[in-house]
């Protein structure tokens, strides 16, 4: 049974990686929660979780039915569409008035209107709603996943892309996902009440020191490869990939290069009482070529 003493808490996104590994640390601890999804059916079955659905951000009746009877709202961003920031307030409207007075948001590392990496600029949108909604909150800018170099290897294992010697602090889901239960769970503690908090690994590695330590990881032979703007452009281009991904993609690495995100935080072991983990010890890695 779950302890009453622990706050309900919904948590949006919960059928992906970050959202369900969310679900499942919350679960653990004994948190009654609301899980929300477009697709319900695919939800985890978790002891004191509550299927709701199916909702999306931009369908507020739907979303404030779903949730209903929570205090707190962790919500995992939107696809990029181009309406993140109109799907991300709609939702939140809904929580206000379905009960919710607080929203933990989980932002991206760098998240800026002038963010080299072009997903991070509309999560910068985002924060800016929730600084003027009113409403509790607190920000976790998300570093890059660690799962990703491996998910852009091509068949070959190769990585490839125009990152240079510059570093990212690259986390895992499961610190993440541990820190913000950590904030989840401690609802009356005012501490990080509108904060901005960048959630790291525990050191800011290149791309070629990641992609080896993915090879040490999984006794593979993973590489990576440094590309020109030119030779990334031609490369995708010829692939198929639309602009807007081309964008996305080259900007990722772009980030990376600029060392706009090698800080390294003590987030983690702030809020959870344990170190970040090492990149070599991510338990999951995921297929090649599986992002975007």
């Amino acid at each position: 049974m779950p302890e009453q003493n622990h706050p309900t808490v919904a948590v949006t996104g919960a059928t992906g990686a970050l959202g369900s590994r969310i679900a499942a640390e919350l679960a653990e601890r004994g948190a009654p929660q609301l899980l929300v999804a477009r697709d319900p059916s695919r939800l985890p079955e978790l002891v004191g979780a509550e299927p709701r659905g199916p909702a999306h951000y931009d369908d507020k009746a739907a979303m404030r039915q779903a949730l209903r009877g929570a205090s707190t709202l962790v919500l995992i961003s939107s696809h990029p569409t181009g309406k993140r920031l109109e799907e991300h307030a709609t939702a939140v409207e809904a929580g206000r008035e379905a009960g919710i007075n607080r929203v933990l948001y989980v932002s991206l590392i760098g998240a800026d209107v002038i963010a080299t990496y072009r997903n991070a600029r509309d999560h910068w949108l985002t924060e800016q709603f929730l600084t003027g909604s009113g409403l509790r909150h607190t920000v976790f800018r998300s570093g890059l996943y660690a799962s990703t170099p491996a998910a852009l290897a091509d068949d070959e294992l190769v990585v490839r892309g125009p990152g240079g010697s510059g570093r990212a602090a690259f986390v895992t889901h499961e610190d993440i996902a541990a820190a913000i239960t950590a904030a989840a769970l401690d609802e009356d503690n005012t501490e990080h009440d509108g904060a901005v908090l960048d959630v790291t690994g525990p050191e800011a590695l290149t791309l070629e020191e990641m992609v080896s330590r993915i090879a040490e990881s999984t006794g593979k032979p993973y590489r990576y490869e440094d590309e020109s703007l030119e030779e990334a452009f031609e490369r995708r281009w010829r692939l198929g990939v639309s602009g807007a991904q081309i964008e996305a993609w080259i900007s990722w690495f772009q980030a990376i290069a600029r060392d706009e995100i090698s800080a390294v935080t003590d987030v983690v072991p702030r809020l959870t009482g344990s170190p970040a983990t090492p990149v070599r010890n991510t338990g999951w890695w995921p297929e090649p070529n599986t992002a975007w």
